[in-house]
């Protein structure tokens, strides 16, 4: 089933580059991020065990709106319209001005670049928009293809949290990556749209 949206015949995104667009995290798609949520990968890379009911799902979305953490739908723009194919999230230590950074694509979406140009839009806004100093991670291991896209979008590996995951019901290390603002290079998107 491909992804759709429901609501809005062109969906409202706040920065985009040549790939892909985030906009804001949408009630009306509950269902759809809830599918990519249950997808077996996903599963695995998150080192979760369980799925989780649409009915969890729809709860659990009442709150994650009205919440703290600054949440994206990840659009791929490749096509006539913007698809969404993802979320990212932010978990923002306000105090510090740092977040845990967060994202899922869709199985249809990954292989594609998408997760590293996702990234890096992130990376733009949190540095850009929300002021925040630092960003970090934490990914499995195993899960070498989003170590590298993380890579790519300017993350750095800092550590690891020795057999503090599971990746196919093996024991495996989760690898903590952070990104500084003082090191994002660019370019950055959101910069022009400050100019007059």
């Amino acid at each position: 089933m491909e992804p759709t949206i429901t609501t809005e015949t062109d969906p409202i995104i706040w920065i985009r580059d040549s790939a892909c667009g985030l906009g804001p995290y949408r009630g009306d798609l509950v269902e759809t991020y809830w599918r990519w949520e249950q997808d077996p990968a996903l599963l695995v890379g998150y080192g979760r065990q369980q799925p989780e009911s649409l009915e969890a799902r729809v709860e659990g979305m009442a709150a994650q709106l009205r919440g703290d953490n600054i949440r994206f739908t990840v659009y791929d723009l490749a096509g006539d319209a913007a698809v969404p194919v993802g979320v990212a999230t932010l978990l923002p230590d306000h105090a510090v001005r740092t977040a845990e950074y967060v994202v899922m694509l869709a199985p249809e979406a990954r292989g594609r670049g998408l997760g590293t140009a996702a990234t890096r839009l992130v990376l733009d806004y949190a540095f850009h928009i929300s002021d925040l100093r630092m960003l970090w991670l934490k990914v499995l291991a195993p899960n070498r293809p989003a170590v590298r896209a993380y890579e790519k979008a300017g993350f750095r590996t800092v550590g690891a949290l020795r057999q503090a995951g599971y990746w196919l019901g093996q024991v495996c290390d989760e690898v903590v990556m952070d990104a500084l603002a003082s090191e994002f290079g660019g370019p950055s998107v959101v910069e022009p749209l400050t100019r007059s």
